[in-house]
């Protein structure tokens, strides 16, 4: 991912991010990424998550930081009529627009999806809510955990042990931004066709509910819910943490094949034809007894080096690594992962054309910190942009807490 200005694949697409907190964030970076002029529009309050921290950069907290690169910032009271007639004016020459507002908002305020329609009717409009604006549960927040809890995820994570778990990364909301992020393209490119931008909507219950996989599909299918297996697989073995002389390993098995080759490479290729576990479904019912087998193997050898030599040969196997040596180790530095500038430093974007390189163009802005800029991009005077920062319609670099 490039440190320098390039033509990425979304360069020419102009956003209008009036998302806060995580899914719309996340989403809006992928496309700014990859070239799209994303403005970022908050409240006067800021958006919340630049005060979740320690740790912070200035005023700013690590987790606004790592999903606020490559935006610019307008501070703007859409609940004033002035500050909603400058996202109108604003509305004019963007491609998206993308809110988390609980829904009906819009419309209370005089903007709904029917007005915009008739008003922008190229315009691409993404809502992210929790559950959607109908149903017994329509219009109420929706938070990562509680879709974990609501959907099957906790109780699907964990040991007999430890007990139903939550899932250590919001992957929730993380995931309704990446659906939001193809529902725009796919909007986009009927857009092409058509001639006209539509209404789309991704909720993280939905997102909750179509990750739960084997889960739901077990379910249909054999109508039981899922036992807490740890961190082993429900349809496969071996597929679990395993302990070495040193670190503990984590082993991957897709297929048949795949086992005897990893008995043979392990040396012990009679547990590849042993009728307890010559088949998926022997090694499931016999899981324990094969745990017991392979970890006296693993417990003779150092984590790396053994790692090493099955991902050589073709097999699933890695070390279980904290944050800081996947960020730091050979392949991650080979492969450019970490991306720099300035004061930043970020996890580059995971989608690596070959022509439209994505790019690092800003740093995450400070609060309202291209306000002036914008506004005058949008045709805005000097002494215009001065009256509305004197009402309170756009923010200065102060936020109100």
């Amino acid at each position: 991912m490039s440190s320098q200005t390039a033509a990425g694949a979304m360069t020419g697409l102009r956003v209008i991010d009036l998302t806060r907190v995580l899914g719309g964030p996340y989403c809006t970076q992928i496309l700014a990424d990859h070239g799209a002029d994303v403005i970022k529009v908050e409240p006067p309050a800021g958006d919340e998550v630049r005060d979740w921290g320690p740790p912070f950069h200035e005023d700013d907290a690590a987790y606004f930081v790592g999903i606020n690169r490559n935006k610019r910032s307008i501070g703007l009271d859409l609940a004033s009529e002035g500050g909603r007639n400058v996202l109108m004016k604003m509305l004019e020459s963007a491609d998206v627009l993308i809110e988390n507002f609980k829904p009906g908002t819009l419309d209370k305020w005089g903007i709904g999806n029917d007005v915009l329609r008739q008003k922008f009717p190229k315009l691409v409009h993404c809502r992210i809510s929790g559950f959607g604006a109908d149903g017994p549960r329509g219009g109420n927040p929706g938070y990562d955990a509680i879709i974990q809890a609501m959907t099957g995820m906790i109780a699907a994570t964990g040991s007999p042990q430890s007990g139903p778990m939550r899932i250590g990364v919001p992957v929730v909301d993380i995931t309704t931004g990446l659906y939001a992020a193809i529902g725009i393209l796919m909007a986009l490119s009927e857009r092409q066709r058509s001639g006209v931008g539509q209404f789309l909507e991704t909720t993280l219950y939905e997102t909750g509910l179509a990750v739960m996989h084997p889960h739901a599909a077990n379910y249909f299918m054999h109508g039981k819910p899922p036992q807490l297996t740890g961190n082993e697989h429900p349809n496969l073995v071996p597929y679990a943490i395993f302990p070495t002389r040193t670190d503990n390993i984590f082993i991957g098995v897709g297929n048949d094949g795949t086992f005897r080759k990893l008995a043979k490479e392990i040396g012990k290729p009679e547990l590849g034809t042993d009728p307890r576990f010559a088949r998926n479904k022997d090694r499931i019912a016999n899981r324990d007894a094969l745990r017991a087998e392979l970890a006296a193997v693993f417990s003779q050898h150092d984590a790396a080096p053994l790692c090493d030599r099955l991902l050589a040969a073709g097999l699933p196997a890695g070390p279980v690594q904290s944050i800081d040596q996947a960020l730091t180790n050979s392949h991650t530095v080979y492969r450019g992962d970490v991306i720099e500038k300035d004061w930043y430093k970020g996890v580059a974007s995971p989608i690596r054309l070959d022509r439209s390189k994505p790019s690092l163009r800003r740093v995450p802005p400070k609060f309202s910190q291209h306000a002036t800029e914008v506004l005058t991009e949008f045709g805005y005077s000097g002494s215009e942009i001065d009256a509305l920062v004197a009402k309170g319609v756009v923010c200065g670099p102060e936020r109100k807490r």
